[in-house]
């Protein structure tokens, strides 16, 4: 385990790169043309980024950015 000091500053400018870097990652995840495997690949960056927010910012600001579980083969058969 590893631990950071920061100050609220600091604090406010990882998470407002976090919610820049999540908001990207949805708007990928939208469009139809990246193949599968890619998303599945950026699906496992925003699930680690939003394991880093959650450690930052409010039960209100986490319920924003919070995701439903998608199986990305199986949208991909229909």
């Amino acid at each position: 385990m590893l631990g950071l000091l920061i100050n609220e500053k600091e604090k406010k400018e990882l998470e407002y790169l976090l919610k820049r870097e999540m908001d990207e990652i949805l708007f990928d995840l939208q469009d139809d043309r990246i193949d599968c495997i890619v998303k599945r690949a950026i699906n496992e960056k925003y699930n680690i980024l939003f394991r880093l927010f959650k450690r930052l910012s409010t039960e209100k600001e986490c319920l924003i950015y919070m995701r439903v579980n998608t199986n990305f083969n199986e949208k991909n058969k229909s």
